[in-house]
């Protein structure tokens, strides 16, 4: 493998990364959502700090157009047209298909029910193990969103409690953000492109939320007729207003209560910053002036004028519209045998498992079991991971002694705080830094009588929006070998290494 001014260039399905100290990763973040989809290039340098490797340079080599999403109706995406803007993308960009090591594929909103999401999927088939695909529910998106826009970056670099509101085509998203780490989130109906008209001003699109809308405004919307005068500009007020209802200490009617798509902030402190992201924040930042025949313009100079009155410090985040993944980091390490835990040794491989990340209350001589199950529970919903429908890592740093005592109460909390993902089956996955993965592992299926598989390995410190692959036991060795695919984002701070 040729190496370039004393770096890896890591291109080709046959490379390794073992022993490098820097290496090269070109990468894709693909981003399909209910209204727009877009791709960014990058160029990932790495280097090995320990026993992981870190972003040391991002470099966007492209960012692709951005698409209105297509249809072929109210719920189908067009998916021969969104493959024909995909490959358009790949040729400006200069890149094969097999010139991209890694990549993410972000599916959001109506692109996320299973009709579209598999033809989606077939567009990526040849990528399959390279990249990694989320579908992300409104709490995923609000969480992504945060990151991506830098308002976490924000709140870990000034000490502010950083609120970020993306504003899409047919949802907002809230992402309160303090300490570099997310802290609250919730969604609203409120968007965009929940009514839109064509080149003559006829209706062409309603929303079951726009048409909630339009009536609170006054308004009756017809499907192929004229909107009245006005008409786009009194329902983008009504918006405005349920959405500043939204924010934290704002008083929530019974019709903005109606429209929220997840719990309303809990936060009634102050905020000391707001940031914007999404496509209607391209007009409040003044990026933008075209318009697209729906409610993103006026959307826009309404919330401004609101915001104006809170006393609140409104900040341009580092990214808007592409406030997403763009792409993925992709690397591997080896585990040592002699603390880990697996069992029944069939329970691996597992491929592409999201990591969850918890603040987990155990730095004190005492361990709570249920604050460690609130943490647990919280750290999933935030990730929309909460229905159990697929297993999840549980990544940690075990601080303090590994008494009896102790490790009973974390053992019951974080099996409590797993409940539907152990009941439909899955194994339990645990992850920590440190050497008590043996342990740990014991405890669980001997004095916690976890049924499920169990699996406990250490040494590896992992992050929220990473994504683990755990191979087969090396019987020479004990070892397993371990993938780690990391979401990358246009405005994320490197985590601290451990």
């Amino acid at each position: 493998m040729a190496r370039d001014s004393g770096q890896l260039g890591f291109t080709g399905a046959g490379r390794h990364i073992v022993d490098e100290d820097e290496i090269k990763l070109t990468s894709v973040g693909v981003d399909i959502g209910s209204s727009t989809s877009h791709l960014i290039f990058s160029r990932l340098e790495m280097k090995q700090q320990g026993t992981r490797y870190v972003i040391v340079r991002r470099t966007v080599l492209s960012a692709s157009e951005i698409l209105l999403t297509p249809y072929v109706n109210d719920s189908t995406i067009d998916v021969k047209r969104l493959g024909e803007f995909i490959n358009r993308q790949y040729d400006r960009a200069k890149l094969a298909r097999a010139d991209v090591d890694t990549g993410a594929l972000i599916l959001t909103g109506v692109a996320v029910r299973r009709r579209n999401a598999r033809a989606i999927g077939e567009l990526f088939a040849q990528e399959a193990g390279r990249f990694v695909a989320v579908s992300a529910g409104d709490g995923l998106e609000a969480t992504m969103a945060a990151h991506g826009s830098g308002a976490a970056a924000r709140s870990a670099l000034s000490g502010e409690t950083v609120l970020n509101v993306d504003i899409g085509g047919g949802t907002s998203k809230l992402a309160l953000c303090t300490g570099g780490k997310v802290r609250e989130v919730t969604a609203v109906d409120i968007g965009a492109r929940l009514v839109a008209l064509d080149e003559d001003g006829r209706v062409v699109r309603i929303e079951e939320a726009g048409r909630h809308h339009a009536a609170a405004a006054g308004i009756r919307l017809e499907l192929g007729q004229p909107l009245e005068p006005n008409g786009l500009r009194r329902i983008a007020a009504v918006m405005a207003d349920r959405l500043m209802e939204t924010l934290p200490s704002g008083s929530l009617s019974t019709e903005t209560r109606s429209l929220l798509r997840l719990p309303p902030l809990s936060y009634g402190g102050r905020v000391d910053a707001i940031t914007f992201s999404g496509g209607v924040s391209e007009y409040i930042y003044g990026h933008e002036s075209a318009s697209f025949g729906d409610l993103g313009a006026l959307l826009a100079e309404e919330v401004k004028l609101r915001v104006r009155t809170l006393g609140v410090h409104v900040v341009e985040p580092a990214a808007r519209i592409r406030a997403t993944v763009i792409g993925a980091s992709q690397y591997t390490i080896q585990v040592s045998g002699s603390t880990i835990f697996i069992t029944p040794l069939d329970t691996v491989p597992v491929r592409n498992v999201p990591v969850v990340a918890p603040d987990l209350p155990i730095h004190g001589e005492a361990i709570d079991g249920a604050k460690v199950s609130g943490s647990v529970r919280r750290a999933l919903a935030l990730l929309d991971l909460a229905d159990g429908k697929r297993p999840v890592a549980l990544a940690f740093h075990w601080e303090g002694s590994a008494t009896f005592a102790r490790l009973k109460a974390f053992c019951s909390g974080v099996t409590e705080g797993l409940t539907e993902i152990l009941s439909r089956g899955h194994p339990m996955i645990l992850v920590n830094d440190g050497d008590i993965g043996g342990i740990l592992g014991l405890h669980f299926k001997e004095e916690a009588q976890v049924e499920n598989p169990v699996i406990s390995i250490d040494g590896i410190a992992l992050n929220e929006f990473d994504y683990i692959d755990i191979g087969e036991l090396i019987p020479s060795s004990g070892a397993v070998p371990v993938v780690i695919k990391s979401l990358i984002f246009p405005a994320s701070t490197q985590p601290p290494l451990t």
